[in-house]
């Protein structure tokens, strides 16, 4: 099975039938402490669908005060794209769920598309989410990504125009990211009047699994988008319960409750 063929199969879920939602782990890498990176993504792994560690970057325009501070956290501790890759790569474990990097372009482009492909990879990746590498422009790196089976993620909008949101879709590999709302990462979130109809178009125009992300934070939450999409991305939620030393395994059950 292909890197992202393993992505789509884990967050594949019967939403007719009433099938609990998949859940996407977001953690940022190297948060709060780099030597216990391993252990909390093994431990993330475990009860999440999939794990998506974020890439520290100094100017992360989509996400809230908590992302941007466990960023820079992580920054001044060292933590950065090629040391995830070397973490990854000196693992001594299988990760029970597939795992993608959220990065923003910067870092990708400073790597190069071709050797982060080859050596992603080669660490046990499945898959990228770039969120200010703008569809019309990410032909060059999906290339490089499917040259070895891995997933780049397509990220959709409330506003994103029907004709684009086909687009956009249809060329998503692994799942479509649908944001629930505008604006950034963090805060509450509650289900707006037209939500349910934005997520059914979503739905119809892709062929891959939908996660809804963007401000999801507990249980009641998790069940009310789990009726409208595949799956649901837990983000800044997971940083904050790391940040105050809580079981991040514990806090992903809960969710599932």
């Amino acid at each position: 099975m292909l890197p992202r063929d393993r992505l789509r199969t884990a967050l594949t879920r019967d939403v007719k039938a009433g099938a609990a939602p998949a859940l996407v782990a977001f953690l940022t890498a190297g948060y709060p402490e780099p030597r216990e990176f391993l252990t909390t993504l093994r431990a993330v792994a475990g009860a999440a669908d999939a794990v998506e560690i974020g890439v520290p970057f100094s100017d992360p325009m989509a996400d809230g005060v908590t992302i941007q501070r466990s960023s820079q956290h992580a920054i001044e501790k060292g933590v950065s794209l090629t040391w995830i890759l070397d973490e990854l790569a000196r693992r001594d474990f299988e990760l029970p769920a597939p795992v993608l990097l959220m990065s923003y372009l910067n870092p990708v482009l400073a790597y190069g598309y071709t050797a982060l492909a080859e050596r992603a990879a080669k660490v046990g990746v499945s898959g990228f989410l770039v969120l200010d590498l703008p569809y019309e422009e990410s032909a060059p790196f999906a290339a490089a990504l499917n040259a070895h089976g891995l997933a780049l993620v397509q990220l959709v909008t409330p506003v994103t125009p029907p004709e684009r949101l086909a687009r956009v879709c249809g060329a998503s590999q692994g799942f479509v990211y649908a944001t629930t709302r505008l604006g950034i990462t963090g805060g509450e979130s509650t289900l707006p009047p037209d939500t349910a109809k934005y997520l059914a178009a979503v739905k119809a125009a892709s062929p891959l699994p939908v996660c809804a992300g963007f401000g999801v934070r507990r249980a009641d939450q998790v069940r009310t988008f789990g009726k409208h999409a595949d799956g649901v991305v837990v983000g800044s939620a997971l940083v904050e319960v790391l940040e105050r030393g809580e079981d991040p395994a514990q806090f992903l059950k809960a969710l599932r409750a």
